[in-house]
Parts: structure tokens; C-alpha cells; sequence
């Protein structure tokens, strides 16, 4: 056994027991496949009249419209030479473009290009925590020997390439040429130079540079353990410097399936406090119930007594006019013997009243039903009554939120019972839910645009889609036209449909999910 194959056997064992660690951090391949959409190989040519020939290349990629970001060192044989140029070619399809030379920074060892023609590539966006210095982390770029390894020629590198994607993890930060640099273990070789370093959610770490068995270039061996990458705390002035608003997240980078399984848990904890409420509320009910059966059995007793009280009080009447009217008679005081029977059959009749009248035992239920109902209509807020239409603000609710690009503003949002948003934007209804799929034509994502009145939540999906699949959905999406507000419920519901076939062509998980909470805007 040779000494190399040796530690390359504990190499390869040692890789195995990282891989074993419970824990051990994955980078999402989704986050960066979508990351990786707006890099692209960045060429150095060189031009004789008709004849174009390739020189070099690196790696490089895209921080806002028409501006690409990449090592210094990649252009520094394009700077002041008329001669050579350079040349941009996208990785995931799409025409190469030339690019010029706009901001170098030989201290910080990066460049800034503008295209020159429009490439429409998908910004990346940079991690805003510039505190973290451990994790995994994947290096994405074009590095020259896995080119020589698939044969392919100079004249292959004009042709779209996915990037090569190799992972590793962050070995701190140490200051390297005079500019803050993070330490990495995801290899990278020439050619890789001004590749981004991405953290697990696809955001930018910092640009790749150089590797410890080099003193220029991502050009290091074989053997070579350790690698630099320029971090954002150089980046980002550097931007700023020149005119760029880099997209920054500085948000924990969390799975979606970690942030449903923490809604899981919420709705969860959510069901158990709403039964405990509901047990509560029957024993407070149960209690109330029992003292109001009390003072419902109190108050009818007490009417009950009244009642034959009057009674009694009309016997004794009818008694008293019956003698009256009998010594009358025997006077030969007919009138007045006449009045007096007449009184004594009132009061009859009306002690008889008083006693039917008296309100009965089994009526105690009835009552306390009738108490019961009138004390709960009291305290109850009419619950689904109220419309959400109207003028809302909806807020983000980060514990539900994963973003790895997009913003997370306040959203205002004009709801009509119709489904119209905004006066002017007519949603789908489907499964009892309202929705609007957008796709745009000058960015390869698609949103899924999500309101419930009756909660008033507004959730966003965000799909980060590659060429292809963005030209299926756009084709897909042609096929019919939105209802104008005011269509009508059938038009509705016949565009809710058509909406949620065309979902089958993006994958069944967004890659951002943004939660919003709405209530009226004052």
C-alpha cells in the first residue's frame, strides 16, 4: 500500500463520518440550482477582425441588472489592451453577450462588468449575516479541468455550461491580501476564480479567489486543502462604490420544511389551547348554568307564591261582594244587590285567572335556556360577520417566512368580496381560496399569489425556475386570459381552474414562501 493511497483512504473515511454526523448541515440543492441561474462563464477574448478567440476564462456572476461581479485577476489581461475583451455566456441557456470593464479593485481582488447587451440573469443575492464563520457551503463556478476532462474544446466554452457545484465548509475568516477573505474546504481550481460562495439557502458568502497552493488565481493542485473567497464585507462596499444595491437577506437560512414543521407545531400548540379554552369555557358554563337554575327556581317559586297569594286576595273580594250583595237583596236593595253579585263573579273569574296563571315547575328549563341564550347573544362578538374587503396592510410574519431573495415589505392590498385586489387585478377561486399566478416576462420566477378573506393571511409562493421550465409555464400561461374585476363568480372559478392546471408544470414545493398577516389600514 502506497503512502498516497493510505491517507487517501482516511481522506475518503473521514469524508464518510461527516456525512454520518447527525445534524451535519445540507445545503438545499433547489436554493442552489436557482442560485447558479445567474452565474456565467466570463471569457477573455481576443479580437482580430472577424476572428474571435478564446484566451482565458473565469467565472463570474450577476448583482443587478446588466452587472456581473468577478475576481480582479480574471480581467487584469483585458484591462488596457485593445485587443482582448470579454465575453459573458450565460449557464442556463440564452445568448453570450460582451461585457466591459466598469470598477477593478486590485486591493480587494475584484471587478464589476456591465453587459452590453441584456441578459436578463437572476441577480443572487448576498447573505447579510457577515458573522457567520462556520457551516456548509457550496462553491459554484467553471473550473478549467473538468472542462479538459470532458474534451471540450475553447470553442466549446461560447456554448451554455451548467456550472460545476463542489461543497465543503467554512474554516473562519483570516485576513489574506489585505482584504477580509473567508476560509473554505469546497475546492475550486483555475477558472473558478470569481465564482460566488454560497451558504446552504443559496446567498452569497463571498467571491472565490485563490486556493493555499497559489499565490494568484484559483489555480491550486490536487492536493490543495484550503481555499479563500472574498468575503461580503468587501463586497458590499465595493458595490455601493459603484452604483450597485446588491439584494441582501440577512434573515437565519431555514428549510421549508423546517418552517412547516414549525407551523405544524404552532397550529398544533394552537388546537390544544383551543380546546383547553373549550373545556374551560363548558365548566364556566356548567357553573353559570347551575346558579342561574338557581335564581330561575328562586324567582318562579317567589312568582308562584305571588300568584296564589292574589288568588286568595280575589276569594276573599269575591266572599266580601258575595255577603254585601246577599244583604242588599234582603233590603230590597236590587240595584246595589246587582252590583254586588257582579263583583263577587269578577273576582271569581279573576282568582281563577291568578291561579292558571301561576307559572309551572316544569317551566324552570325553558327559562334557563332562554337566560343562558340571552347572556351568551350579550357577550359574543358577531364572529365571520364582517367583510375583509376594504383598504388592508399586511404584515410579514417571519416565524412562517422563508425568504432566501425577496423583499419582505409591508404589502398594501385593496380586497373586494369579488376577488378583485387592488381595483384593478381579478383572482382565481379554487378550493374555496382566491389566487393569482403571475408570470413575468422579464424574470424567471413564478409567484403564486394566495388571499384569505376569512383569516385575512396573504402568502406569496415564489418558484425560481431555469429557462426551460419558465418557457413551459410562459406557454401555459398564454393559452388564456385573465378575467377583468367584475367578470362575475363563474368567470372567476373558470380561471381558478385554469390556474391550477397550469401549477403542474412548477415543482410541488416553492422555493420561498412569504406569510403575510392583513388587518384594516387606518
Amino acid at each position: 500500500m502506497t503512502g498516497g493511497t493510505f491517507w487517501q483512504r482516511i481522506a475518503l473515511a473521514l469524508a464518510a463520518l461527516w456525512v454520518l454526523v447527525p445534524g451535519a448541515a445540507q445545503a438545499d440543492p433547489s436554493d442552489i440550482s436557482a442560485a447558479s441561474r445567474g452565474v456565467v462563464r466570463v471569457v477573455i477574448l481576443q479580437v482580430d477582425g472577424d476572428q474571435v478567440t478564446p484566451v482565458s476564462h473565469g467565472t463570474g456572476f450577476a448583482v443587478g441588472p446588466e452587472r456581473i461581479v468577478t475576481n480582479a485577476h480574471v480581467v487584469q489581461e483585458a484591462q488596457g489592451d485593445q485587443g482582448l475583451t470579454i465575453g459573458l455566456v450565460p449557464s442556463d441557456g440564452g445568448d453570450a453577450v460582451y461585457g466591459r470593464i466598469i470598477a477593478v479593485d486590485q486591493r480587494r481582488d475584484l471587478a464589476l462588468i456591465a453587459t452590453t447587451s441584456p441578459m436578463r440573469l437572476p441577480p443572487l443575492t448576498v447573505s447579510g449575516n457577515a458573522s457567520v464563520d462556520t457551516g456548509a457551503v457550496t462553491a459554484v463556478g467553471y473550473p478549467m479541468n473538468v472542462d479538459r476532462a470532458q474534451g471540450l474544446s475553447l470553442a466549446d466554452i461560447f456554448h451554455a455550461q451548467p456550472p460545476v457545484k463542489s461543497t465543503g465548509a467554512l474554516s473562519g475568516r483570516r485576513p489574506a491580501r489585505d482584504f477580509d477573505s473567508l476560509l473554505h474546504t469546497a475546492p475550486i481550481a483555475r477558472g473558478s476564480s470569481g465564482g460566488p460562495l454560497l451558504d446552504e439557502c443559496g446567498r452569497v458568502l463571498g467571491v472565490n479567489s485563490f486556493g493555499t497552493d497559489s499565490g494568484n488565481s484559483a489555480n491550486g493542485g490536487a492536493d490543495a486543502e484550503f481555499y479563500f473567497a472574498v468575503s461580503t464585507r468587501e463586497l458590499l462596499p465595493f458595490l455601493r462604490a459603484n452604483g450597485v444595491t446588491a439584494r441582501v437577506n440577512g434573515a437565519p437560512c431555514r428549510s421549508l420544511a423546517d418552517v412547516e414543521a414549525q407551523e405544524r407545531q404552532q397550529s398544533e400548540r394552537a388546537q390544544i389551547a383551543a380546546q383547553a379554552h373549550t373545556v374551560a369555557e363548558e365548566q364556566r358554563t356548567a357553573i353559570r348554568r347551575e346558579q342561574l337554575r338557581r335564581e330561575t327556581e328562586f324567582a318562579l317559586l317567589a312568582e308562584r307564591e305571588s300568584g296564589l297569594a292574589l288568588t286568595l286576595i280575589l276569594l276573599m273580594a269575591a266572599m266580601g261582594a258575595a255577603g254585601l250583595a246577599i244583604h242588599a237583596h234582603h233590603n230590597a236593595l236590587r240595584h246595589n244587590a246587582e252590583i254586588g253579585f257582579v263583583l263577587a263573579a269578577v273576582a271569581v273569574v279573576s282568582a281563577a285567572v291568578a291561579w292558571v296563571a301561576r307559572p309551572d315547575f316544569t317551566d324552570i328549563d325553558r327559562r334557563l335556556d332562554a337566560a343562558m341564550k340571552g347572556e351568551q347573544s350579550a357577550g359574543e362578538r358577531p364572529a365571520g360577520t364582517a367583510s375583509s374587503a376594504g383598504a388592508l396592510i399586511c404584515v410579514i410574519d417571519s416565524e412562517r417566512t422563508r425568504v432566501t431573495g425577496a423583499d419582505t415589505v409591508d404589502v398594501p392590498l385593496q380586497w373586494s368580496d369579488d376577488g378583485c385586489v387592488n381595483g384593478r387585478t381579478q383572482y382565481g377561486a379554487a378550493d374555496g381560496a382566491w389566487a393569482r399566478v403571475f408570470v413575468p416576462g422579464d424574470e424567471e420566477v413564478v409567484s403564486v399569489n394566495r388571499f384569505e378573506p376569512a383569516t385575512r393571511e396573504y402568502r406569496v409562493d415564489r418558484f425560481l425556475l431555469d429557462r426551460a421550465a419558465m418557457a413551459r409555464v410562459r406557454k401555459a400561461r398564454g393559452e388564456f386570459q385573465a378575467p377583468a374585476c367584475g367578470a362575475g363568480p363563474d368567470a372567476a372559478r373558470e380561471f381558478g381552474a385554469r390556474q391550477a392546471a397550469m401549477l403542474s408544470l412548477v415543482p410541488p414545493r416553492p422555493d420561498e414562501r412569504l406569510v403575510y398577516k392583513c388587518s384594516p389600514s387606518h
